[in-house]
């Protein structure tokens, strides 16, 4: 299959029957750079609701690519998303809507997903008290995902995997799957552990799986974030995403170049959001 770079398709005028102008080739260009071009009789071998879908994300409408100040270009809407037991991965959780809040014209809010411990559990494991501060941050319903451009997930970490409470969601969003409600929107993950070790990568990278089945644009936390490259503390943070370490008995709270990560994080998922939306 013969393939050409993005960058060498500028003169392009039609791609699928659309119109593409260069505008719009320069704009997907900076954006997803390692995407190649398929010459026509080759679609033939996509999916056609799939391409549909891509097609319509990605591309957009030339006039929407082509007009900064269109009245009908939309805000860019983020929901943050996080399970946490001891309020750790919720501290984390408002610095990243805190970074999706400075990219302009978005609209970010703040969810969790449903507890699915008992009680007399979380009790045991000194969880209800800690829980009392979120205690007001509204539960997520697996539908409402399809209503947002971008979701940022947050999850401790639980044998190298995400917590059962967050999975437990996840399985929930089989009809999204089925509809492909969510292909094309812009998902990104942040985690917790209780050791420097502690399963904080392997989690995320067993989470981004998940993400891509459902149709997900994956973005973690690229190296222009420089503050993970440092060792001048003990921390968090990798290109796959924020991260925070807690502590054996969660004693440690995100540190303030944790919480910087997790903004950018936040704010530099939005920015991509943004970008594909319009």
């Amino acid at each position: 299959m013969r393939k050409r770079t993005i960058s060498s398709l500028l003169s392009v005028k039609k791609f699928n029957n659309n119109k593409i102008t260069a505008t719009a080739f320069t704009k997907l260009n900076s954006l997803l750079p390692s995407i190649y071009y398929c010459q026509q009789p080759q679609l033939q071998n996509f999916h056609q609701n799939q391409f549909s879908l891509f097609n319509s994300t990605i591309f957009n409408s030339n006039n929407n690519l082509n007009n900064n100040n269109n009245p009908s270009i939309k805000n860019v809407r983020v929901l943050v998303l996080f399970y946490s037991t001891y309020g750790h991965i919720y501290q984390m959780a408002k610095e990243v809507a805190e970074g999706a809040k400075e990219v302009e014209g978005a609209e970010v809010i703040i969810k969790r997903v449903p507890e699915t411990l008992p009680t007399e559990i979380l009790e045991k494991m000194g969880a209800i008290q800690a829980q009392q501060a979120f205690a007001e941050v509204p539960i997520a319903t697996p539908n409402e995902l399809k209503d947002y451009d971008v979701i940022i997930f947050g999850t401790p970490t639980r044998f190298g995997n995400m917590a059962g409470q967050m999975k437990s969601f996840i399985d929930g969003l089989g009809q999204l799957w089925v509809s492909g409600a969510l292909i094309g929107k812009v998902a990104s993950v942040f985690v917790s552990s209780g050791t420097q070790h502690g399963g904080q990568e392997s989690t995320i990278l067993s989470f981004i799986p998940t993400l891509l089945h459902l149709g997900f644009v994956y973005r973690g936390l690229p190296y222009s974030c420089q503050s993970q490259m440092g060792i001048d503390e003990i921390k968090g943070g990798s290109p796959y995403g924020s991260s925070t370490i807690v502590g054996g008995k969660g004693e440690r709270l995100p540190s303030e170049q944790e919480r910087g990560m997790a903004r950018f994080q936040g704010k530099h998922a939005t920015t991509i959001g943004k970008k594909l939306i319009q």
